[in-house]
């Protein structure tokens, strides 16, 4: 009697490891269940894959193929379903977990033919799935028109909170976007947590990494009071995040299976506070144990004022104080004349290698979100004219960098990306003082 043939869902096996951003990529190489025990580390390795995911990949093809083996061992007759080779082990972990919902779905299967529905729904999925990949979240479950996504697990990251509330607004955009022949609309929850991650729950295609606390029902309960396309965060991811958004406070809310009621906001949009360091720090504490490195940039800031400039480099691992030694020192100067420029990198904006000096120009400039492409325009005519002997050139070019129209007040300057590089914004006459709106990097 012959065996059946062994039967695996790709994507299932990958989540499963904690490795489901490589779904897409397995699938456009075509990387099945029939093939997956001939894969090499050279053939992970052309795919893109680091190190580290190389290794895990090929340890637990290992294991799938010793399960294979064995199963074929006991039994040739039965028919027999590849089970991930991830281990369930529990363990505790702050998570914010997302629960985002497509509005409407329900009308929309009544009036469509369930084929067409079906494409809707497996575009929003992938939507959500490529969308909070990008910001470090993991799929942790599919059910219909929800998804279930976890930020902090498997791997966590000290801004797991932020990952999710970015990845929800660009979520927003994304499913907006999607072509269904009338506007598609999400709500979104987030909550943040404690909650015992790690076992696994059911097998194939319904493998599930369970998530057991408060936190996930939290989630779920927030975005079924959420309008359409919006975010609503449960008060400890609102805590987390302090000022790095603007919100509205939707006040003590009664949520079904919860004794008391718990406070709710809504995301707005990200803030406009000039540092992170001033949006995570409502209030700082004096600074203690850092005299030596005060001293050391005071002693340097004593030589540059005497013509004889320095550069200093603060480095070191994150958390133990960098920006906040900075502060210290610019609490120092106080009064003393001084030109401050502050550039700050994000961790969300790493493909944009021009945004630092991007929001520094929007600052300079006063934009508001509301302005219109000619308000645009005129802030940068104000704030350019004083730098610039040839204000229609620094202009053009300045408004081509930050993409915004120049309609018929500038001719466009029709160059390529690569010419628009190399072409001089030649601002003779740039007084820094004149920039007080600055980030840091």
């Amino acid at each position: 009697m012959t065996s059946s043939a062994p039967t695996m869902d790709i994507g299932s096996w990958l989540r499963g490891l904690g490795l489901g951003q490589y779904e897409a990529l397995f699938r456009e190489n075509e990387i099945d269940a029939d093939v997956l025990s001939d894969l090499t580390e050279l053939d992970l390795e052309k795919l893109g894959l680091p190190p580290g995911h190389r290794k895990r990949l090929l340890k637990a093809i290992a294991n799938v193929t010793a399960r294979v083996d064995l199963a074929g061992a006991s039994s040739s007759a039965q028919p027999r379903t590849l089970q991930p080779a991830a281990e369930s082990v529990a363990e505790r972990r702050q998570v914010t977990v997302m629960f985002s919902d497509l509005v409407g779905s329900t009308a929309l299967s009544t009036r469509m033919d369930p084929e067409d529905f079906r494409e809707i729904i497996s575009a929003y999925q992938k939507c959500v799935a490529d969308t909070v990949q990008r910001f470090g979240g993991f799929v942790a479950k599919y059910m219909g028109d929800g998804v279930l996504v976890y930020f902090g697990y498997p791997r966590a990251h000290e801004d797991d909170a932020e990952r999710a509330v970015r990845a929800g607004l660009e979520l927003i955009q994304a499913v907006g976007r999607l072509q269904s022949g009338a506007p598609l609309k999400t709500r979104v929850g987030i909550a943040t947590g404690l909650v015992v991650v790690g076992d696994l729950i059911g097998s194939g295609a319904s493998l599930e990494q369970a998530v057991v606390g408060e936190t996930p029902n939290l989630a779920a309960r927030l975005q079924a009071i959420a309008s359409p396309n919006s975010i609503v965060i449960g008060p400890t991811t609102r805590r987390v995040l302090a000022d790095l958004f603007d919100y509205q406070d939707l006040g003590l809310i009664d949520l079904k299976g919860f004794d008391a009621p718990v406070r709710a906001h809504q995301v707005l949009r990200a803030s406009t506070v000039e540092s992170r360091f001033q949006a995570l720090r409502t209030a700082t504490t004096p600074l203690i144990g850092r005299d030596e490195e005060v001293d050391l940039l005071m002693r340097r800031w004593d030589r540059a004022k005497q013509g004889n400039g320095s550069v200093v480099l603060v480095c070191g691992e994150p958390g133990i104080g960098k920006s906040r030694l900075t502060q210290a020192v610019q609490d120092r100067l106080g009064d003393e004349p001084h030109i401050r420029l502050r550039y700050f990198c994000s961790p969300h904006h790493q493909d944009a290698a021009l945004f630092p000096v991007i929001t520094q120009l929007e600052r300079a400039a006063g934009f508001r979100r509301d302005d219109t492409d000619e308000q645009r325009i005129r802030k940068l005519e104000a704030v350019l004219a004083p730098a610039t002997k040839d204000l229609d050139e620094a202009v053009s070019l300045v408004a081509y960098l930050l993409s915004i129209p120049t309609g018929e007040l500038y001719a466009p300057l029709n160059l390529t990306p690569q010419n628009a590089k190399k072409r001089p914004c030649r601002l003779y006459w740039l007084r820094w003082r004149d920039w007080r709106y600055v980030n840091q990097c």
